[in-house]
């Protein structure tokens, strides 16, 4: 079915097809009509499935006819991140492009002032995370009387976010007639509330089981030690699959690290995390996306605020906390029908987190080791210097030894005693006058030697060269 088929105006499909889309998603003919038809929308599609455009096309119609008024937007966009708002305010500028609507933007860690201004011009489409919204709400700058149309996206990312008390306010303050789209990678019973309470009548869409992982992405993990962690990332980062990619870490001081170490290393990196601005983290963003830089490490800051078309490869250098975060990780690629690849790097230690992913997502990950074998695989040839047994390895001789001396003769043992304090003193001869052991220093000197061993025996854990483990045949 191409997107004429779904009611769109015929600016509105210019502009689509301008972006280089020719079919829509499931989950946009399935949403696309009704929405056209002001009903209630619940959509449960995980992410990477176009569901933006799922709302941002229709929105972009309905809009066309009417007019805005100061401080009083005709329509609301709910997101939990700063960064996936400035990602649906792309689509709304890429989409409408022929269409003369006005927007504005109200996400924390920018200036209030300009936001102040463009609603006081009139906007059609105001897209805003609930906190910034709040409070210039508080402040008596918006009025959210005349807004008709409200999506609350991302609705189980709001519930992490503990934003659902700022939901019901904001739903509070709606008009009761208004057209409600909300959207949610999964339906725990708080989300389900939620709708029951401000949804009317609603059509369910379900795309896909919820929190299940994107068929698109190849997903791997790779067994390996805290120690070696780094130079396996780099190994994998190397390789000629690996366009661009983005690296998942669980802290911020160790995407700084990783971003530091890898600069050294000679890639062109940038990094994303809680402790920069927003006009930083934006700007890191846009290098990524014009490819100034092709690796990103990033924290969960970034897990599901970042839309970039055509991310070859992420990759978890630390198993995430939940089991959640690893779909929304692993979902910035894959995305728009194209094909990703997702590594997460594992020590022993995980073992029980990465049983929780499968576990949720209802696969079962391939697993490789550091070497590249995959489980189950038979085991790599042995290197040249392993060929041949060790009892077979030929050995340069020794010089011939001269004959042994004699042992020496045992001493008497000591007499029995009571006790330490019984015990008479003795006297000793002078060190010098004490016989000495002749034992030949040839034979001494024979002891001391060991047999020789090869380097892998010697060292278990030996961090040499690795064969490269992205061919992945086995899997």
């Amino acid at each position: 079915m191409p997107f004429a088929d779904l009611g769109l105006s015929d600016p509105l499909l210019r502009a689509v097809a301008e972006a280089g889309y020719d079919e829509p998603t499931p989950i946009q003919k399935g949403t696309i009509p009704p929405v056209l038809m002001g009903k209630d929308i619940i959509g449960i599609a995980q992410t990477g499935t176009g569901k933006t455009a799922a709302f941002v096309l229709p929105m972009i119609d309905i809009l066309g006819e009417g007019r805005s008024r100061a401080r009083m937007p005709r329509s609301l966009i709910l997101e939990p991140t700063r960064e996936l708002a400035a990602q649906v305010a792309e689509n709304f500028v890429k989409y409408g492009k022929y269409h003369k609507l006005s927007m504005a933007l109200l996400i924390g860690g920018v200036q209030m002032g300009d936001q102040v201004k463009a609603l006081e011009k009139g906007v059609d489409v105001l897209i805003a995370t609930p906190g910034r919204l709040m409070d210039l709400y508080g402040r008596g700058k918006i009025l959210l009387t005349g807004c008709n149309l409200l999506v609350i996206d991302e609705a189980d990312r709001m519930l992490d976010m503990g934003f659902i008390p700022d939901i019901e306010e904001i739903c509070s303050r709606l008009p009761k007639s208004r057209q409600t789209l909300l959207f949610s990678a999964t339906m725990p019973p708080p989300i389900k509330k939620l709708a029951d309470k401000f949804l009317t009548d609603p059509k369910m869409l379900e795309v896909s089981r919820p929190a299940s992982a994107n068929l698109n992405i190849e997903q791997r993990v790779i067994i390996t030690t805290s120690a070696k962690k780094r130079d396996v990332l780099r190994d994998v980062l190397r390789h000629e699959e690996v366009k661009n990619a983005i690296v998942f870490s669980n802290r911020k001081t160790t995407v700084r690290d990783l971003a530091t170490s890898l600069k050294k290393s000679g890639f062109k990196v940038g990094q994303i995390h809680g402790d920069m601005e927003q006009a930083e983290r934006i700007a890191e963003f846009d290098r990524f996306k014009d490819g100034t830089i092709t690796i990103l490490v990033a924290s969960d800051v970034a897990a599901r605020g970042l839309d970039v078309k055509g991310v070859s490869h992420v990759v978890n250098f630390d198993v995430p906390w939940q089991p959640d975060d690893y779909v929304h990780r692993i979902g910035r690629t894959g995305r728009a029908g194209l094909k990703g690849i997702a590594i997460t790097l594992a020590t022993k230690e995980d073992a029980e987190a990465v049983a929780a992913i499968e576990k949720l997502t209802a696969t079962k990950i391939a697993r490789f080791s550091g070497d590249g074998a995959s489980e189950g695989a038979p085991a790599a040839a042995p290197a040249a210097s392993e060929e041949a047994p060790r009892e077979k390895r030929e050995r340069t001789p020794r010089a011939k030894a001269a004959p042994k001396a004699a042992p020496a003769p045992k001493p008497e043992p000591a007499p029995e005693r009571a006790s330490r304090a019984e015990e008479p003193r003795r006297d000793r001869a002078p060190r010098q006058d004490r016989p000495r052991r002749e034992e030949p220093r040839y034979e001494r000197e024979e002891k001391l030697v060991e047999e020789p061993k090869l380097v892998a025996d010697a060292d278990p854990e030996w961090n040499g060269p690795m064969p490269s483990f992205l061919s992945f045949g086995a899997s």
